[in-house]
């Protein structure tokens, strides 16, 4: 079987549960991986210590890959390689998720839902390919397995996001407060990395008053909601990711409300809510299979083999668009000077390795 260099491109720390899932298929195939770790925002601590990390994107291009595989919405031209956009999440209802901005060769989508959109996209631009392959963090979940957790109380989990004009977080901080003084439920709190610090710190003066409210920062999203009850949220990618592991959802002021959700708008109503489908948890169940035919139909765990034959297809027979991609230069010329990579001036030697 041919070996191939693949390049892992983080730039959140949300990232490493989207893509470790590939990271080991491409073991097992006897792959060479380079993680390459881009902005301030990544804690390279998170790294383990049999990973393959640089900061450098002299030493991504150094590396040569034959693909490039990023969550995010832009990657330097400048690294070698086919360039696969893999998404951060299921944020359909946010701005920016369906803008093409001339960095990807093959987009890799989730289910019809994203798919069809992608295509269309393809057929008025020419130039990437487009296939439904599924996304490699439901990898880490599938098949979907039972809850390890033993609890005397329903746990709820409040994942907010962070946009000011979609976020939850000061509209239900009083209502959390008075749900958390009754003692009934469990209330894990799991921020996204970009939230507010003056939230952030709202709220940890707020469960420190609390037994049963903690703030959690673990980056494995997916285990947190599979053992959990209930997801609270607003806006936010979670919520597609809950109802995959057909968890009720409640969410507030929900951008583009459909039928999927439990959705309110006064956040004075949020104890009567969550008890509401507490007593009613059937109600949304009968929707988890119809949301799943359309945002993500794979249930088998092996997206990221599916991401992997659909790149090497194209590393070795090109791709079907025959349009040519356009330059970006001044994409390119911001991208050099944000990464200070300019190969002209000064030489740059290769440093793999934590």
């Amino acid at each position: 079987m041919k070996r191939y260099r693949f390049v892992l491109l983080v730039q959140q720390n949300y990232t490493f549960e989207i893509l470790r899932p590939m990271q080991k298929i491409m073991r097992e195939r006897g792959d060479e991986i380079l993680w390459l770790a881009l902005g301030k925002a990544v804690n390279t601590s998170l790294f383990h210590e049999d990973e393959n990390m640089t900061t450098s994107i002299a030493d991504a291009v150094k590396f040569n890959p034959h693909a490039v595989f990023v969550t995010g919405n832009v990657v330097p031209d400048f690294i070698p390689g086919l360039k696969v956009q893999l998404f951060h999440g299921f944020e359909w209802k946010k701005k920016g998720h369906f803008r093409i901005r001339g960095s990807f060769d093959l987009y890799c989508t989730q289910g019809p839902f994203f798919t069809t959109r992608f295509e269309e996209f393809a057929q008025q631009h020419g130039y990437f390919d487009v296939v439904e392959t599924g996304w490699p963090k439901m990898d880490n979940v599938f098949p979907v397995g039972a809850s390890s957790a033993e609890r005397s109380k329903k746990q709820i989990l409040y994942v907010p996001t962070f946009s000011p004009r979609l976020t939850s977080v000061y509209d239900l901080l009083p209502e959390l407060d008075k749900l958390a003084a009754q003692n009934r439920h469990d209330i894990i709190v799991k921020f996204h990395p970009k939230m507010a610090n003056d939230a952030i710190q709202l709220y940890q003066s707020m469960v420190s008053k609390h037994p049963n409210m903690h703030i959690v920062d673990s980056s494995d999203v997916m285990t947190l909601i599979r053992d959990c009850d209930l997801v609270l949220s607003d806006t936010s990618s979670v919520i597609a990711e809950s109802l995959l592991l057909h968890k009720p959802v409640v969410t507030y002021k929900n951008s583009l409300p459909d039928e999927y959700l439990c959705n309110f708008e006064d956040a004075e109503k949020l104890v009567e809510v969550i008890d509401s489908v507490f007593a009613n948890s059937d109600v949304q169940a009968d929707n988890f299979a119809l949301f799943a035919q359309q945002y993500h139909p794979f249930n088998d765990g092996r997206s990221s083999q599916r991401i992997i034959d659909e790149a090497i297809k194209r590393i070795e027979y090109g791709l079907d668009a025959k349009g040519k991609k356009p330059a970006n230069f001044l994409r390119n010329l911001k991208l050099r000077k944000q990464e200070n990579y300019w190969p002209w001036t000064r030489n740059n030697s290769l440093h793999l390795g934590k």
